[in-house]
């Protein structure tokens, strides 16, 4: 149990005052661990990926199996998720810059019992619901399929109960600017599902993984406990339901939680759509996504992830002119490693499909599906970079209303584009209305928060962007008249593509001034020293 003394000042939430200080230098050092430790869990996901592909190809059992989730990661967004940290860093940020740490700490006890309640409870009503649940997602899947879907979600919905503890305990360290092991925890969670993929799946199939996620989300927590425990953290039931802060993170949660219900209903529309769409759709779907967001989490999440309290703390001490200028070098930044990646990807999207995905039961015509996909979801690999960035900066300033109400309405542009072109485009249709209506979202937001920082220093950012347009078009065209002309097999060709784009890039970016090429090799230099 633990003995967290009474405070003098009672729970009210605090007020401005002095803070430690926050400078680029220390959001670079915390960018570079994130980005090192986020690769590390990328590259286990990918070999996740590519173990699952291995063994499932893009089959409608892979398919059950995805479509499973769907239920689980509702509830677990309806109540956690980016919600939780979004509002619950802030919050408790807020009294460790006072000194508050035992307020802060029966701050996060109350949430992890909000937590622990309210999803268990939503858990349980989930899986007495399966059945019904399965055919409403899947309707285009035979009877055996939905049994499966909903055998497979009754697992899983041990999962969000556990990832919600998880998220409490990420906040806390990443308030504390402590950002290794809740950067690594996603790695623990893929190494559970790469072993029950490599050894489980020839025996059991596809309910392996139902398993292995369960054990998964137990390490990911789990791997988090030590360093709290180390910071003084001992739980301790309670709900304080009338403590200020406890009502601050629940205030600023609903609009947030409304906006991520909204997507995972988005992604539930889509997986229904998908299933009428073929067996191979809801796979062939799913692996073009993770490919999108393998650059997007090493590049973008990763940066926005170090970059939040370090916006929290300036915002919290009314620095917005040095919150502008930090959240304009971020942008430029990511953008900067952001666009060539999405250009890569768009022309290298087949030989990078055969050398990662295609073995086993991941044949020639699962090849061409995810393809098919891909070269939408990688048309808005930048739209996604930038609204990571933003969604931040505005959540640093206690607004969640604003990014979710404009999350909502690209979700109702994306659920419309989905229906408009999922005939004419099949599967690449789900994947481009997504495109676009991730960049409707990122012009909203840009135009949303330019009055709140008075501008975003357009006579600098303006100029870096279309530096890094022109260099990354150059890239394109480069690599678009030479990669059918590479011999060699498919890891050679992808390889040297690469390769020449890295370097057509950075030679484009160096004729051209781009100031930003030192700052992405900053965040590298620093993660190395830190």
């Amino acid at each position: 149990m633990c003995n967290i003394p009474s405070h003098s000042r009672g729970d009210k939430l605090p007020k401005k005052e002095a803070m430690p200080s926050y400078n680029q230098r220390q959001l670079v050092r915390a960018a570079g661990v994130v980005m090192a430790a986020f690769g590390v869990s990328r590259a286990l996901g990918l070999a996740r990926d590519m173990i699952i592909a291995r063994q499932f190809g893009t089959s409608q059992e892979l398919g059950a199996y995805l479509a499973a989730f769907r239920v689980p990661d509702l509830i677990f967004y309806l109540i956690a998720g980016g919600a939780l940290g979004s509002a619950f860093i802030p919050t408790f940020t807020s009294y460790l810059a006072q000194g508050r740490e035992d307020s802060a700490w029966r701050l996060a006890n109350a949430i992890y019992t909000w937590v622990l309640l309210l999803l268990t409870g939503l858990a349980a009503i989930a899986a007495c619901s399966a059945p019904q649940l399965a055919r409403l997602i899947v309707p285009g899947f035979d009877p055996q399929a939905q049994a499966l879907t909903a055998w497979l979600m009754r697992r899983m919905l041990i999962a969000p109960v556990i990832f919600g503890l998880s998220g409490v305990s990420m906040g806390a360290l990443n308030a504390y600017q402590h950002f290794l092991w809740p950067a690594l925890a996603p790695a623990v969670y893929n190494l559970a599902i790469i072993a029950a993929a490599w050894w489980g799946a020839p025996r059991w199939g596809v309910r392996s993984l139902a398993v292995a996620v369960v054990i998964g989300a137990a390490g990911h927590w789990g791997v988090q406990l030590p360093a709290l425990w180390r910071r003084g953290w001992r739980y301790e039931p309670r709900l304080d339901w009338r403590s200020p802060g406890v009502r601050e993170v629940g205030r600023l949660m609903l609009p947030r939680t409304v906006g991520l219900a909204a997507v995972q209903f988005n992604f539930l529309i889509n997986t229904i759509l998908a299933s009428t769409l073929g067996g191979e759709a809801i796979a062939a779907l799913d692996f073009a996504w993770k490919l999108m967001l393998l650059p997007q989490g090493v590049l973008a999440l990763a940066v926005a992830t170090a970059a939040f309290p370090t916006f929290s703390a300036l915002a919290a001490q009314e620095r917005l002119t040095e919150m502008r200028s930090t959240l304009v070098d971020t942008l430029q930044a990511v953008l900067y490693l952001s666009i060539p990646a999405g250009v890569g990807l768009l022309v290298l999207r087949v030989p990078i499909i055969r050398v990662l995905l295609e073995r086993g039961l991941f044949d020639q015509g699962s090849t061409e599906a995810v393809a098919w996909a891909l070269q939408f979801f990688a048309l808005g690999l930048i739209g996604h970079a930038g609204v990571e960035i933003l969604a931040r900066a505005f959540y640093a300033l206690h607004d969640t209303r604003t990014p979710v109400g404009i999350g909502l309405a690209a979700m109702a542009g994306n659920i419309a584009l989905s229906l408009l072109l999922k005939g004419p485009l099949g599967h690449g249709g789900l994947a481009l209305a997504n495109t676009l209506a991730t960049y409707g979202e990122l012009a909203a937001l840009l135009w949303a928060i330019r009055p709140r920082l008075q501008g975003l220093e357009g006579a600098r950012f303006l100029p870096a962007c279309r530096r890094m347009v022109v260099a990354a078009g150059i890239m394109g065209l480069v690599l678009g008249l030479t990669s059918g002309k590479v011999a060699g097999g498919p890891l050679v060709v992808a390889a040297s593509n690469l390769a020449l784009g890295i370097v057509v890039y950075v030679g484009a970016s160096w004729m051209l001034g781009a100031d930003d090429l030192r700052a992405a090799w900053g965040l590298v230099q620093q993660g190395r020293r830190s």
